[in-house]
C-alpha cells in the first residue's frame, strides 16, 4: 500500500467459467495467486459487469461473493478477473450532502463520487497505544440521553430496541440534531435492510442536515442484494475515518439496523456451507462486529474523532440474543428502549434503569457540560430506581397504604417521564433546558431525599427553600 492509501495492484488475471453459483457466491476453480478480500470483476456474455470480493481461497478454488448478486448468471459462461487489490472507495468531502446506496452509488440523481484518493473499505486497525480516552460530550438535543446517558466523542453507544418501537425515529433525531460544541461536526448514516416507507421517512428526517452539507446517507433497502448490506457499514466507516483522521473533523456514525446486517452475514455464511454457531449465526460473528465497532475513537495527535451509535432490534425483545449480547461485550454501554413505556405514550421510550453510558463520567461535569450535571444525573437514576420499588409495593398493598414519602416518589416518577423523557421527534433541547427540567423533576421529592446532591447545589437551585418535607 502506498502513502496515499492506494493499493499497488497487479495486472488482472481472468478465468473463464465458474464451477457453481450458490446464493450470492461463485466458486471459481483453477486459480493461482489469489488472496483473501481481493477485488474481482465478473463479466457476463451480455457485456454486463459486476464486482465481487474473494471470501475464501483453498488450493486452486476461490469463493467470491458477487456484490450485485448472482441473479441471471450462468456459471459456465462468466469470466472472473482477479485484480490483486482490495475493494476501495474514493474519499473526500464529496460524500456529504448526498444520498448513496450501500456500495456508494448515487441515489439522488447526482454524479458518482470520484476522487484521486481511495481507501480500502476494510479499514486500517487503530493502534491501541495511540488511542486517547474519549472525554468531550456530543449533545443530541434529546434530554434523556444528554442528561443521563451522555454520549462522548470517540465512544460507541448502541441503541437496543424491539420490533414496533421508534428506534429508527430516535436514530434519525440523533443524526439530525447532534452537535459537538463549536467544532466542525459531520454525520454519516448507514441504514441497512429498511423497507421503502422507512427509507423515505429517514431521508425526509435528515434532509435539512444533508442540505447543509453536514451529512452523508448510505441507504440499503430490504430488496437490495444481501452482499450490499454487508458492505454498507464498511463503506460508511471508511468515509467517516477519512473525514476524522485525515481532515480533522468530529464525525458521528449511525448504523441502523445492525440486526439486519447480522442476518446478511448469517445468510452469506450459510451459502458458504460454514458450521453454524449460536442461533445459526457464524462462529466469527463477534470478531466481525468488532471489526466494525472498533473503527471509532480518538487518536493522539489527531484533531478529529469517530463516534458510533449502532441501532439494533432484539428479536422478541431478547437481550440475550447473539446480536445484542455480542454488541454489549464490545461497546461502552447501551440505550435500552422499553415496549412498556412506549405503550404508555412515553416517547422516546428510553428505559433509564436499563441504560448506561460507561464513559459519561469522562464527558460530563465542570468544563464539559455543567458542574452539577453528574450529581443531578446520579440523583435522578437513584430516585427512579426507588420509585420503581415503591410502585411494585403499591401493587401488593395498595397505594392508600403507602407513606407520604412513597407517594412523593410515585409523583416523581410521573414527572420524570412527563417533563424530562417525553419529547417530540422534531424537538431539540439545549443542555440548559435539559438540566433545568432535571432539577424541576427532583423538586417532586422531599429535600431530605436528595442525598446525592451537594447541599450548596440544592440551596442554589431552590433559594426559596426547595422541595418540602
Amino acid at each position: 500500500m502506498n502513502r496515499a492509501g492506494r493499493s499497488l495492484a497487479r495486472i488482472p488475471v481472468e478465468y473463464r467459467g465458474a464451477r457453481e453459483a450458490r446464493g450470492p457466491l461463485l466458486v471459481v476453480e483453477g486459480v493461482a495467486g489469489v488472496g483473501y478480500d481481493e477485488l474481482a470483476g465478473v463479466r457476463l456474455p451480455s457485456g454486463e459487469r459486476r464486482r465481487a470480493l474473494v471470501l475464501e481461497v483453498r488450493d486452486d478454488l476461490a469463493v467470491v461473493q458477487v456484490l450485485e448478486g448472482t441473479a441471471g448468471i450462468d456459471p459456465a459462461t462468466v469470466a472472473v478477473a482477479f485484480e490483486g487489490r482490495p475493494l476501495e472507495v474514493p474519499v473526500g468531502q464529496g460524500w456529504l450532502g448526498r444520498v448513496w446506496d450501500g456500495m456508494g452509488r448515487p441515489l439522488d440523481g447526482g454524479p458518482p463520487m470520484l476522487g484521486a484518493d481511495t481507501r480500502p473499505v476494510a479499514g486500517s486497525p487503530l493502534n491501541p497505544a495511540v488511542r486517547e480516552v474519549p472525554r468531550d460530550p456530543i449533545l443530541t438535543g434529546i434530554s434523556v440521553i444528554d442528561a443521563l446517558t451522555t454520549l462522548v466523542r470517540g465512544q460507541k453507544l448502541p441503541v437496543f430496541s424491539s420490533a414496533g418501537l421508534p428506534h429508527l425515529e430516535l436514530a434519525a433525531q440523533i443524526a439530525a440534531q447532534a452537535t459537538a460544541g463549536g467544532d466542525p461536526f459531520k454525520v454519516v448514516v448507514a441504514a441497512m435492510g429498511l423497507t421503502h416507507p422507512d427509507a423515505a421517512t429517514l431521508r425526509a428526517a435528515l434532509e435539512g442536515r444533508a442540505e447543509a452539507g453536514e451529512l452523508a446517507l448510505f441507504l440499503d433497502t430490504a430488496d437490495d442484494p444481501v452482499v450490499q448490506r454487508v458492505l454498507a457499514p464498511r463503506v460508511a466507516l471508511t468515509v467517516a475515518e477519512h473525514l476524522a483522521f485525515d481532515l480533522g473533523q468530529h464525525v458521528l456514525v449511525v448504523l441502523a439496523d445492525m440486526t439486519n446486517y447480522c442476518e446478511a452475514v448469517r445468510e452469506v455464511s450459510a451459502a458458504r456451507g460454514e458450521i453454524p454457531g449460536r442461533r445459526a449465526y457464524p462462529g466469527y460473528l463477534y470478531s466481525d462486529l468488532a471489526s466494525l465497532y472498533e473503527r471509532c475513537g480518538r487518536v493522539r495527535g489527531c484533531a478529529g474523532s469517530v463516534t458510533q451509535v449502532p441501532v439494533l432490534t432484539m428479536p422478541a425483545g431478547d437481550i440475550t440474543h447473539p446480536v445484542p449480547d455480542l454488541t454489549g461485550y464490545i461497546t461502552e454501554g447501551q440505550i435500552l428502549l422499553s415496549a412498556e413505556l412506549h405503550g404508555e405514550g412515553v416517547d422516546p421510550p428510553v428505559d433509564v434503569l436499563g441504560s448506561l453510558s460507561r464513559l459519561m463520567r469522562k464527558g460530563a461535569g465542570e468544563g464539559r457540560t455543567r458542574s452539577d450535571h453528574p450529581a443531578i444525573a446520579a440523583q435522578l437514576v437513584a430516585s427512579l430506581a426507588h420509585a420503581r420499588q415503591v410502585r411494585d409495593l403499591a401493587e401488593l398493598i395498595g397505594e392508600p397504604a403507602l407513606t407520604d414519602t412513597d407517594r412523593r416518589y410515585l409523583a416523581f416518577a410521573d414527572a420524570f417521564h412527563a417533563t424530562l423523557v417525553r419529547q417530540r421527534s422534531d424537538e431539540s433541547r439545549s443542555l440548559e433546558d435539559t438540566l433545568g427540567r432535571a432539577w424541576r423533576v427532583a423538586a417532586e421529592l422531599p429535600r431530605r431525599e436528595l442525598t446525592m446532591l451537594p447541599a450548596e447545589e440544592v440551596a442554589a437551585h431552590y433559594p426559596d427553600g426547595g422541595p418540602g418535607g
